[in-house]
């Protein structure tokens, strides 16, 4: 069986620990990958070390040809990475595709870096004394990722890490490590030198040794917000500075002035594809007055409708949970949501698919009649369940996500600018769409939720991203004529 082993200064590094990696289509373990502590991180942060004194001074010339070829590249293997995380995530391998898409976009960002890292230049701010600013990189930089997204979320991290003159460890997750390995590879291939970017693979003991360890300079993590939270303490606590984005429960909004047809279509995509087992995954609808029943006809069709099935198989809508403990809870959330009253109007509790009688598949649920206090709607439960509250009013709507803990990713349907206004201002959410359900930004705009979505006040890639890895430097200069005779005086320094 094939054993995944760390990258750390251009060359496969292995260890004894080792944990398996899950087909959860069959269920099957297909491989198994190793497992670091502080002296895998110690290393890796060494090489990286070592690496950083000439990457920070590299041009930026070199820097953006580098990662010009690695956009191509990861355009060039795109299927066959997206096959890759298919087979360990179970998203179909169009949605690994997808994911691979959007972190691809925030390369084509770093590419132009040039235009990013310029600085600015005031002439003559005191008599015959100029000012200039720019921005240089922390050091070594790490990133901790979730197993949702293996491609996309570290792609939104370390290319603009790198880009900016840092070196770069990945923590991915040990459920779907490969990714992480074939983007190593790509970058060797693109021509980045040896060091600037590793991976260690492994748990909390990983995790523990790059959030204290002194060599560390910046840390970036994605994941639940229990983790997000110890992640920022322990880490702004050893000195580093920390972008740690945690959980969700997202809702869409449906006015009774909506295309409820629309609607339904784009809520049910939203709420089901990848299984749910997305952190802007649409996880509540609102339907507002008289658009519930009719809303709730339509979402019941299309949950019916979903094609459920192996990833790679073509047709497949929505492919396996992560794992068989990820598809008993989220089965038992939705016996516990029919216990606490909600309407079960599609189950989709214990579904079999044929040949595939062990992974870890449960299809669509979908719950009506959900209030604000039962565990279905205040837990997120990262899988294939929507849940629907009925209030009378846009101002209920809103009134019902701004009490809710997580601020991540909302939506409104509606063909009203005023109501569409309304909201946006009023909505106390970090990411908004307007006849969007997945309001994911582009590249050039940063990532991040309120609340308890995001920890701390660093958001991901985008102009944030760039300030994240970097720290600016501010030049005042004076070139004084040889026979200019300048005072010096003991008072503060003013211009003149």
């Amino acid at each position: 069986m094939n054993t995944l082993p760390h990258w750390i200064n251009g060359a496969e590094v292995t260890t004894e620990t080792t944990a398996p990696v899950f087909n959860p289509a069959t269920g099957a373990e297909q491989a198994h990958v190793v497992l670091g502590a502080a002296p895998e991180v110690d290393a890796a942060v060494q090489a990286a070390t070592a690496a950083f004194e000439t990457w920070q001074d590299s041009s930026l010339s070199q820097r953006t040809q580098i990662m010009f070829a690695f956009r191509q590249l990861l355009l060039d293997h795109e299927e066959e990475l997206g096959r890759i995380i298919s087979a360990e995530h179970g998203k179909t391998v169009d949605d690994a595709r997808g994911e691979i898409t959007r972190g691809r976009e925030v390369v084509e960002y770093a590419c132009g870096l040039g235009d990013i890292l310029k600085g600015s230049f005031s002439d003559q701010v005191s008599r015959g004394i100029d000012v200039h600013n720019f921005r240089q990189p922390l050091g070594v930089v790490a990133g901790i990722t979730p197993f949702n997204f293996p491609a996309m979320v570290p792609l939104w991290m370390h290319p603009i890490a790198i880009a900016t003159g840092n070196t770069f460890i990945l923590k991915p997750s040990e459920r779907d490590p490969s990714a992480a390995n074939f983007i190593a590879d790509l970058y060797q291939k693109a021509g980045l030198p040896d060091g600037v970017f590793n991976v260690i693979h492994g748990g909390k003991d990983a995790v523990d040794a790059i959030l204290t360890h002194p060599g560390i300079e910046a840390v970036s993590f994605v994941g639940s917000t229990p983790i997000a939270k110890y992640v920022h303490e322990t880490a702004t606590a050893h000195g580093k500075r920390v972008q740690a984005l945690g959980g969700a429960k997202n809702h869409a909004v449906v006015l009774p002035d909506a295309d409820l047809e629309f609607a339904a279509n784009h809520i049910t995509a939203g709420a089901y594809g990848s299984a749910g087992e997305r952190c802007m995954a649409v996880s509540v609808a609102i339907a507002v007055g008289d658009a519930a029943d009719h809303l709730v006809d339509i979402l019941t069709l299309k949950a019916n409708e979903v094609n459920v099935g192996p990833g790679n198989t073509p047709g497949t809508d929505m492919g396996p949970l992560i794992t068989k403990a990820a598809q008993e809870r989220v089965e038992n959330a939705v016996t516990t949501a029919h216990a606490q009253g909600a309407t079960l109007v599609v189950d989709g509790r214990g579904l079999k698919i044929e040949g595939h009688e062990n992974g870890f598949f449960t299809g669509p649920s979908l719950l009506d009649h959900v209030t604000t206090d039962m565990d279905a709607y205040k837990e997120e439960l990262f899988g294939p369940v929507l849940a629907i509250l009925r209030v009378d009013s846009l101002d209920e709507a809103i009134a019902v996500i701004n009490a809710n803990p997580y601020g991540n990713g909302t939506a409104l349907f509606t063909s009203s600018g005023e109501a569409a206004r309304r909201f946006q201002r009023r909505i106390k959410v970090g990411m908004i769409g307007i006849n969007v359900p997945v309001p994911v930004p582009m590249s050039y705009y940063s990532f991040g939720g309120w609340k308890d979505s995001l920890i701390g006040d660093h958001p991901i890639h985008g102009p944030e991203g760039i300030r994240f890895y970097t720290r600016p430097k501010v030049v005042t200069t004076r070139w004084p004529q040889p026979t200019q005779h300048i005072t010096a005086g003991f008072t503060f320094p003013t211009s003149n």
